[in-house]
Order: C-alpha cells, then sequence, then structure tokens
C-alpha cells in the first residue's frame, strides 16, 4: 500500500480514480483473525496490482481505497477482489473457517463502493482507520 494521492498515467491519459470499497464479510467478528488479515491484505494488493489499480488503504474492517485503472469497471474489480480472496483463503484457511462458516460463501453479495472524488484522501484514510478492529 501506498501512501501517495499523485496523478497516475496510462498509455493515453492521466487519471486520478479513488474509490473506497466496503465489503461484508459474513459472521466477522469471529472470522476475521490477524493471520487471515495478513493474508488478506497480500491478495488485495496482488489482485489491484494485476488488474492496473493500486491499493491505498486497508483497515481489518474490509474497508479499501482503491486507485483504479479508467479502464476498470468497478463491478469486475469488485468481483476479482471479492472471488480470488475468498477462494484462496478457503484454501489456505479452510479447516478453521469451515467452523465458522454456513456453506462456503467468505463474503456476502453485497458491497458498498464510494468516489471519493468529493473528499480529501485523508479525511477518508482517516474515517477508515478510526474504524473499530478486531
Amino acid at each position: 500500500m501506498t501512501n501517495n494521492n499523485q496523478w497516475r498515467t496510462a498509455r493515453h491519459c492521466m487519471f486520478k480514480n479513488s474509490v473506497h470499497l466496503v465489503f461484508i464479510t459474513k459472521y466477522r467478528p469471529d472470522l476475521l483473525t490477524q493471520n487471515i488479515l495478513d493474508r488478506l491484505i497480500q491478495l488485495f494488493a496482488q489482485t489491484c496490482l494485476q488488474l492496473d489499480c493500486e491499493l491505498l488503504e486497508f483497515n481489518a474492517d474490509v474497508h479499501l481505497i482503491v486507485s483504479v485503472h479508467p479502464k476498470m469497471a468497478l463491478s469486475n474489480l469488485v468481483g476479482k477482489l471479492k472471488g480470488k480472496s475468498a477462494y484462496f483463503l478457503r484454501q489456505a484457511f479452510w479447516p478453521q473457517l469451515k467452523q465458522k462458516l454456513w456453506g462456503q460463501h467468505f463474503c456476502s453479495p453485497s458491497y458498498c463502493v464510494v468516489s471519493c472524488g468529493g473528499a480529501p484522501l485523508e479525511i477518508i484514510r482517516k474515517y477508515i482507520e478510526s474504524q473499530p478492529t478486531l
């Protein structure tokens, strides 16, 4: 994760598209251990890089700020982040997770996405940091 809010460049454009994403994990009070959170942030950062995006901020309550490339549809970004992370977390932590999940769904199908264009990222970052953690 980086702490900059600079303009990014692509082949034919310059952009500064940042979005605040909120994912809701099922049964989250018991589910998100520190080991799972450490792996989750790695998976989110790796997936963002693969999609030409950049993870700027992450909170244990699954709040993210992502710098999104203009070619990326937000629904695709959310699907990739949630799908890939759930797949790899089930592989790595299944014995621990199966006791806490009903079925194999890690996240709720719902999500929230908010454009960060109206507020300075520092204010949004402080809001995310102030959210309760484990």
